[in-house]
C-alpha cells in the first residue's frame, strides 16, 4: 500500500492521483478507466472524474492501493 501526501493542498482530484501514482499514463487514460468504473474510493465504485480526494481516503486500482495522508 502506498502513501500519497498532499502536501498542505485541501484535496486531489482523482484523475491527477491516478496519473500522479503512475498508474495511467495520460489525463484521457484516468478518465478513461474511472468512467469504466475500475477504480475505487474508500471502496465504492466512483465513476467521477474530477473527484476531490481527501486526507485519509483510500484509493484502489488494479491491486493497487494508496491512502491520501494531509
Amino acid at each position: 500500500m502506498d502513501i500519497f501526501n498532499l502536501d498542505n493542498h485541501p484535496h486531489v482530484e482523482l484523475c491527477d492521483l491516478l496519473k500522479f501514482q503512475g498508474w495511467c499514463e495520460s489525463g484521457a487514460a484516468a478518465k478513461a478507466v474511472i468512467a469504466d468504473g475500475l477504480v475505487k474510493v474508500n471502496g465504492q465504485v466512483e465513476t467521477r472524474k474530477r473527484c476531490k480526494i481527501l486526507a485519509d481516503q483510500q484509493v484502489e486500482f488494479d491491486g493497487a492501493t494508496v491512502v491520501v495522508k494531509p
